[in-house]
């Protein structure tokens, strides 16, 4: 069973270089359709950098954001239970 993928000109570019460079450090020639089934089963063997190269880029704060981000808040020595935020926020 066969199904056809669009790609942009660019990533064809890509597997047409890739494809070269296979043939020219391993003499052998691949199809494309090769290149691709061994990208995917290779990347699906190791999904976590895949999953991570979708995620939004995220900047931890730094010590100096951290403390003056804590700076503004204070302490009213009251204990707040989990409940009573759910309360707050979501209503009874």
């Amino acid at each position: 069973m066969s199904t056809s993928v669009k790609v942009t000109d660019q990533t064809k570019d890509w597997l047409e270089e890739l494809q070269a460079e296979i043939r020219l450090e391993t003499g052998r020639n691949v199809t494309q359709q090769e290149l691709l089934e061994r990208i995917v089963a290779e990347t699906y063997e190791s999904k976590d950098e895949l999953f991570d190269s979708f995620r939004d880029e995220f900047e931890p704060l730094t010590d100096e954001e951290i403390d003056q981000w804590m700076a503004g808040t204070s302490d009213w020595g009251v204990e707040t239970t989990e409940e009573e935020i759910d309360e707050v926020l979501y209503g009874e």
